[in-house]
């Protein structure tokens, strides 16, 4: 007797019908066909060259490994105003982001307002850095300030969609509570939804922080300021022992940064 109570105890685990089972198969299925078509568009086929090639990549690697540091000096201020420009880019993108990840949040904003503002979102994602940072080079010159306006364009976007998820996803409670007492839809969003979400978001820019930070380095490439610009330099010199100690220092600077980020997100959340 115990038996069959435990047995009919058991669980049953899910059973997926016919026409789920179909969907899988039509999902996975055109994800694989997809691989084998863009197998040779990609150049799959040549990889071999990474052995055919050695003796070239042994001798770059060989340069590499003998980072020339002469001109640290210059490479450290352009580490550090890349820095900066990652560090306004994402604050200027917060900004910008608090307000369209809340008008974004089927919660909070009626569709007619919400539909809109994720257009506006997904066109932000959706354009390169590089182009973004082309254009305000072209708009305001040569310099970080291009970089910091490309950063905050395109980490608006990002930011704006990761707030919308997370206010998506609050308790209902709190904000039921404020609402009981006859409170406004700005007070709603103060003392019922900003408590909620606020460690999150912190969280969020943060490690946006650490992502602009390497997105600065090439934005450099096209003028927009920081350590890009000597980079590029270098490479087209083929100073491949310069090229080394600047990406060491590039590294050096993004794990510092990775840390400090740590430390922050631990005592916020």
């Amino acid at each position: 007797m115990t038996d069959a109570v435990a047995a009919t105890a058991i669980p049953k685990p899910p059973t997926k019908s016919a026409g789920a089972w179909a969907l899988d198969v039509l999902i996975w299925g055109g994800v694989a066909v997809l691989l084998i078509i863009s197998f040779g568009p990609v150049d799959l086929g040549n990889i071999s060259n990474l052995v055919t090639n050695s003796a070239s990549i042994q001798n770059f690697g060989a340069e590499l490994l003998r980072p020339n540091f002469t001109d640290w000096r210059l490479f450290v201020d352009k580490m550090w105003e890349t820095v900066q420009i990652a560090l306004w880019g994402t604050f200027l993108a917060v900004i910008f982001a608090v307000p369209m990840g809340l008008a974004a949040s089927r919660n909070i904003a009626p569709v007619w307002v919400v539909q809109p503002v994720r257009i506006v979102m997904n066109l932000l994602r959706s354009i390169p850095d590089l182009v973004i940072g082309l254009l305000f080079v072209v708009a305001v010159g040569l310099g970080p300030l291009a970089g910091v306006l490309a950063i905050t364009l395109n980490t608006a976007g990002v930011l704006a969609k990761l707030f919308s998820e997370a206010v998506e996803s609050i308790d209902k409670g709190p904000v039921e509570g404020v609402r009981a007492t006859g409170a406004s839809k700005l007070h709603e969003i103060n003392w019922g939804v900003i408590p909620q979400v606020a460690p999150l978001w912190t969280s969020f820019a943060l490690y946006r922080f650490e992502s602009n930070s390497r997105s600065a380095t090439v934005l450099g490439l096209i003028g927009a300021g920081g350590i890009g610009q000597v980079l590029f330099d270098r490479m087209n010199a083929f100073a491949f022992r310069d090229v080394s100690a600047v990406v060491i220092i590039v590294v050096v600077a993004v794990t510092l940064i990775d840390f400090l980020s740590q430390a922050m997100r631990k005592r916020l959340l």
